[in-house]
């Protein structure tokens, strides 16, 4: 018999959607505030953005906008501690993927801001994740995606 690789889940935002399970990861080390959830799907709902969807496998209503500041032309490059590389086990650079946590307002998205302080790590050889604190940096909590936005009022 031929396991389904896939899994149906009944979302809050994006009603029933199949996902794959190969973007299926536990998070060893929890999203700040949810440490009762291990289990997230990347979504990919729009392939041509530069948002995706962290979306929570154990609590349907949860599911976080994500991005690559590098969609951005944003400057992101940190070293990942040793003792944290070691919870996901990291064996190779080019399995690691880091994604970041983005704000968006209803009422603004052009105000929409990305978390560059608690970034996602995604071990991609294992499914295993995380979220980190970066220490002693100068990235900010709410950086900005449109600059435009600074002009506004």
């Amino acid at each position: 018999m031929e396991e389904n690789n896939t899994l149906t889940l009944n979302t809050k935002k994006f009603g029933e959607i199949d996902v794959d399970k190969n973007f299926i990861f536990e998070f060893v080390s929890p999203i700040i505030g949810f440490e009762n959830l291990k289990k997230y799907a990347i979504i990919d709902i729009k392939p041509d953005s530069p948002f995706k969807w962290l979306q929570s496998i154990e609590d349907m209503e949860l599911a976080f906008p994500i991005t690559l500041c590098s969609y951005f032309e944003i400057d992101y490059q940190f070293d990942i501690p040793d003792e944290e590389a070691q919870k996901i086990d990291i064996q190779n650079a080019d399995d690691v993927f880091v994604f970041n946590i983005v704000n968006i307002p209803n009422s603004n998205p052009q105000g929409a801001t990305v978390n560059m302080v608690a970034p996602i790590i995604l071990n991609l050889a294992n499914k295993k994740a995380m979220q980190t604190i970066l220490k002693d940096t100068n990235f900010e909590v709410r950086y900005k995606l449109y600059k435009q936005a600074d002009t506004e009022v």
